[in-house]
């Protein structure tokens, strides 16, 4: 089967925000995530993008087939995927994949239509991808171009401009509550990027004053300091929650920050006055059944993702601009990577590698074993990053070659000196003919004594 570039995941347009909030990870489990499938079968690259609105998984695999069935058990054991469930993913393949990724870092696959911050956060998985060993040449020139294509279609469309964003979402909800922002209070919980905007733009929309809640005092008082507010600890929000009419929640803490005891209580102390509250987070910061509570008005990234889609006409014109550069630079950089004839050795040679490796640890075992569980993880751990820069480093001296024909005897030299275009037994059996032959003088030597 020839490799080919993957995207397996879910989004908003695919899955509630319960089920996002199931498969979405910390920065920690990301890193665990891609060490974990960049080893696993038919799996040779792999970057998590992991966001408020999708879990995604972008694969360069050398067997499509079986790297879906290690995602498949990956999902199912870490996060209790059913399958019944694996509906809400969509699957895509090489040139519907590379679309996709270059759509969703130009903005074009976000609720927030023209959306900035999801260029950052490509950005970011990727860097995290590099730093956890599982991104490798394939990957790195797909991200480095699907960037490279976002910042063509911010240059050269306005619909970073006509933008419907989670800040004006968030006005649109409060506005219809309150009618005017006038002496109207706003409590921000967290200092995530996208709750500051919020509370920034209720702020400029009239909103009378703003109190910020960090983890830290500090963390507090230098976001209060620049938005004009006030700042607090995380242990003191339930007396500013009393006191605000307006709540944005953006922690990400662990554990939910407003349980519905909490918010009956809150309720009940303000004789039921309308409390707007607003959760950003992801996971949720808010237990949902506190919309439950008389009083208390929730809505979380499902319920804004609903207004912002409302607005979607107002970037038409921009968005079929930049979905046709798009889909252009996606077809003429999917035929490149076609032609890149130092592929598909190079996914040979990783394979060969993996056989060598894999052969030599049971020989190494044998002689020098039994070890432990951690200590066998360790030594298939470092072989598996000694594969990834040989193979990743000789992709990029073939991908840097100038001249095709250059790069043809380069190709068939890698061949021949790997045996690549031969059965793996031949080479494997070497060892084993090897240690066979210090087997039998072994056993000369002792019948001579």
């Amino acid at each position: 089967m020839e490799p080919a570039l993957m995207v397996i995941g879910l989004n908003h347009r695919t899955a509630p925000v319960a089920m996002r909030e199931r498969f979405w990870m910390v920065e920690s489990r990301r890193r665990e995530a891609v060490r974990q499938l960049s080893q696993a079968e038919g799996i040779e690259e792999v970057v998590d993008l992991a966001t408020g609105q999708r879990t995604e998984f972008v694969l360069w695999a050398s067997d499509p087939t079986l790297a879906v069935n290690s995602l498949l058990h990956f999902l199912s054991v870490e996060h209790g995927l059913k399958l019944s469930e694996w509906e809400h993913f969509y699957r895509l393949l090489d040139e519907a994949a590379l679309t996709h990724i270059f759509r969703v870092t130009s903005g074009l696959d976000s609720t927030s239509l023209g959306e900035s911050q999801i260029t950052s956060e490509v950005r970011f998985a990727w860097e995290l991808a590099r730093a956890a060993g599982g991104c490798g040449v394939f990957l790195d020139a797909v991200l480095r171009k699907a960037l490279e294509v976002a910042q063509r279609v911010t240059e050269e469309t306005n619909i970073g401009t006509s933008a419907v964003s989670i800040p004006p979402a968030v006005a649109e909800l409060v506005h219809q509550i309150f009618g005017s922002l006038k002496d109207r209070s706003v409590l921000l919980i967290g200092t995530g990027e996208v709750g500051e905007r919020s509370a920034q733009y209720l702020r400029e929309q009239g909103a009378a004053s703003l109190s910020v809640v960090g983890q830290t005092r500090e963390q507090a008082r230098e976001l209060a300091r620049k938005l004009g507010g006030t700042a607090a600890a995380m242990e003191e929000r339930w007396q500013h929650i009393l006191r605000s009419d307006i709540v944005i929640s953006c922690s990400c803490l662990p554990r939910v920050v407003l349980t519905r005891q909490d918010a009956e209580k809150i309720a009940a102390e303000r004789n039921r006055m309308p409390l707007v509250v607003i959760d950003l987070a992801m996971p949720r910061d808010i237990d949902p059944d506190v919309r439950r509570v008389d009083g208390v008005l929730l809505w979380d990234l499902e319920g804004l993702e609903r207004v912002a889609k409302r607005h979607a006409n107002e970037c038409t014109a921009a968005a079929a601009e930049a979905g046709r550069i798009v889909a252009a630079e996606a077809r003429a950089f999917s035929s490149k990577l076609q032609a890149e004839s130092a592929v598909p050795t190079i996914v040979a040679l990783r394979h060969r590698l993996d056989e060598i490796c894999r052969q030599e640890l049971e020989f190494f075992t044998q002689e020098r074993g039994p070890f432990t569980r951690e200590q066998d993880q360790a030594l298939h751990a470092i072989t598996n990053q000694v594969i990834q820069k040989i193979a990743s480093s000789l992709a990029r001296e073939l991908k840097e070659l100038p001249e095709k024909g250059e790069q043809d005897r380069m190709t068939a030299a890698v061949e021949r000196l790997f045996h690549l275009k031969t059965p793996i037994t031949a080479l494997a059996g070497t060892r084993s003919k090897r240690v066979s032959r210090e087997g039998d003088q072994s056993r000369t030597l002792a019948n001579t004594h």
